[in-house]
């Protein structure tokens, strides 16, 4: 571990997170895997999908 990030953590401990940013953080993870439930169960959407790119036909 990085002393960095145990500085970080030993900040984040004497100052925790206000309630609303918790909220905020726990909001973004919750959409996040209700959007991964819904592209694993439903699938992705054909019109969201990229064509792979076509490649011009090389001139000799």
């Amino acid at each position: 571990m990085n002393l960095h990030w145990l500085l970080r953590a030993a900040q984040w401990a004497r100052h925790p997170p206000s309630p609303r940013r918790v909220k905020l953080v726990l909001a973004v993870i919750a959409i996040c895997l209700i959007l991964l439930a819904i592209e694993h169960f439903v699938g992705w959407p054909e019109a969201l999908s990229l064509d792979p790119a076509r490649r011009a036909p090389v001139l000799r």
